[in-house]
């Protein structure tokens, strides 16, 4: 198994997911999701209004089982 904790994230850019708010409503995500360098198929994600609350890295099968589009 891969250590998807064990690459740095220092200079990877990260790009805010859209959408998800209550139907009806104007509010977006604040969920940021970066590509893990060096690993296929992986990902962070961390909150665009609070980034250091630290950072969950997850692969591309875990996140499309919750239902969230990967990049």
């Amino acid at each position: 198994m891969t250590d998807l904790y064990g690459s740095s994230l220092d200079d990877v850019p990260f790009t805010q997911l859209h959408g998800g708010g209550p139907p009806g409503e104007h509010t977006e995500t604040c969920v940021l999701i970066a590509q893990i360098p060096g690993i296929d198929d992986a990902y962070a994600l961390r909150d665009s209004k609070n980034p250091d609350a630290g950072t969950l890295r997850f692969t591309g099968t875990e996140l499309r089982a919750a239902g969230i589009a990967t990049i």
